[in-house]
């Protein structure tokens, strides 16, 4: 059995496809794709045409989009289970991976983590009017995160989920910034549960490592 998954080492979503394989116990070869290069290997087209990451090929099974890849990793995987059986807690294990997708991803990402964090590392200009909008957005979003936090150690209930495994590495990427990390400390039930999500070994073991 042959599992490939083609990622970009930074990317937030190749993270959360790495963090789903390695609490699967899987075992897998990363294959660097920059999907911010001018000549992305047409190979690499032939599989994923959007030309984003990560794509997770298994034998002769190929597969994009991030939220696809997890649940396949858990169906198709042995390993603890990453997906609820209860109906509802299962409807809100999606609820947050659509979530993070949806209202996350933008303004803790690509707009305070990326241009307060990761373009000064980089060297490269950032906008801080894209920080400013993405702070001003974020409150709200933690809100009606705060809301939809079980209270149990995790998202939706006593065990490790999707929905952890999704938001995790959005938060860890958020909270680099100071702002982030300020906003997210105001919010309880959050705070507590990445306390407990951040100290799993299978998220150290799969956080970037950014540049110094």
């Amino acid at each position: 059995m042959t599992v490939e998954l083609y990622g970009y080492q930074y990317s937030v979503y190749s993270w959360i496809a790495r963090f789903a394989l390695e609490e699967k116990g899987a075992d897998y070869r990363w294959i660097e794709i920059n999907p911010f290069a001018p000549d992305v290997p047409e190979s690499y087209l032939a599989l994923h045409p959007f030309k984003r990451v990560p794509t997770l090929v298994h034998d002769d099974f190929q597969i994009y989009e991030t939220g696809a890849i997890t649940r396949y990793l858990d169906e198709a995987f042995p390993g603890p289970r990453l997906q609820p059986t209860d109906p509802r807690h299962r409807a809100r294990c999606s609820q947050f991976v659509s979530i993070v997708d949806s209202y996350v991803y933008w303004p803790f990402v690509r707009q305070v983590f990326s241009h307060r964090v990761f373009r000064p590392l980089l060297g490269r200009p950032s906008d801080s009017t894209e920080v400013q909008s993405g702070l001003e957005t974020a409150p709200a979003v933690l809100a009606a995160l705060e809301r939809l936090v079980a209270d149990t150690e995790y998202l939706c209930g006593a065990d490790l989920s999707l929905a952890d495994i999704h938001l995790a590495p959005v938060i860890g990427y958020f909270a680099m910034a100071e702002e982030g990390d300020a906003l997210l400390k105001s919010h309880r039930k959050l705070s507590d549960w990445w306390a407990t999500v951040s100290a799993r070994p299978a998220y150290r073991a799969t956080r970037p490592q950014l540049p110094a």
